[in-house]
């Protein structure tokens, strides 16, 4: 067993010996970014987090697994308003994961996942795997942390709880900070979603869109304008760190079974997927 699951942590000489195994590697991303006025605005953090223990849950399952080094900043969309944070523009960000993923590809490591956990970068993560597939014939998944965590609230909390709790600056990213990072917390922050109910004459229904009529539209907002204090649709202080260490589970469990079945179905020599 490594004693680390860390890429970063290795030395030159364990990284060669493990590239000729041809290894998972995973790559974190998230955002700095607000998460209401009760969580760390560096929700990357969980990300990487949850990566590695993935890393250690498929490495134990036999399917020998890295993190690569977190990439914290992500695609600018509705939080450009929060003092101190940084996030990136999508032309930037696509670059970015360009030049990230031809890194590895040229040194053949082609079994990688990349575990997200900010809706802003998915714009940019599919056009840059569309495109080394295209080209390649190489298949790099996005691991959308928070896509599956709301996708099995539910199964944890029952269905009226789980909508009731599910939204941004609740579950089910303040659950797991929770329970990954509960000294981060404040607790004595936490309060309701957003009581802002329109904008513009329109019902607000999302951080930059709106309703009209039987319809909707987007508009160039950002949530301060549209969802003061961060919170839209759930409610935090039904978030607790129980919840989110059964989210954890969960989201590790997936993302081992992801990184089992990428390196099932990529060609050892070529790493190109078998579809």
């Amino acid at each position: 067993m490594p004693k680390t699951y860390r890429l970063s942590e290795l030395t030159a000489t364990e990284i060669k010996a493990a590239a000729q195994r041809k290894p998972v590697l995973l790559l974190p991303m998230g955002s700095f970014e607000d998460q209401g006025p009760h969580a760390p605005v560096g929700d990357y953090l969980s990300a990487d987090r949850v990566a590695e223990l993935i890393a250690q849950r498929a490495t134990e399952g036999g399917t020998e697994t890295y993190v690569l080094p977190v990439v914290p900043f992500g695609g600018n969309d509705f939080f450009g308003y929060m003092p101190g944070c940084i996030s990136l523009t999508q032309s930037t960000l696509r670059k970015l994961v360009d030049d990230m993923l031809s890194c590895l590809l040229r040194h053949g490591l082609t079994r990688i996942v990349i575990v997200n956990g900010h809706g802003g970068n998915c714009s940019a993560i599919h056009e840059a795997t569309q495109k080394i597939w295209n080209e390649r014939r190489v298949l790099i998944p996005s691991y959308y942390l928070w896509k599956t965590g709301y996708q099995v609230l539910p199964e944890i909390l029952g269905a009226e709880r789980a909508a009731l709790s599910s939204g941004h600056g609740s579950n089910p990213l303040t659950s797991v900070t929770m329970h990954l990072f509960p000294e981060l917390i404040r607790e004595d922050l936490i309060g309701p979603p957003s009581s802002l109910e329109s904008i513009w004459g329109l019902p607000i229904k999302g951080f930059d869109t709106l309703a009209i009529g039987e319809g909707s539209i987007t508009v160039p907002l950002e949530g301060d304008d549209t969802v003061p204090n961060g919170i839209l649709g759930g409610d935090p202080r039904l978030c607790t760190a129980e919840t989110g260490a059964a989210l954890v589970e969960k989201l590790v469990s997936v993302g081992a079974e992801v990184a089992k079945h990428v390196a099932r179905r990529s060609d050892s020599k070529t790493g190109q997927a078998q579809l």
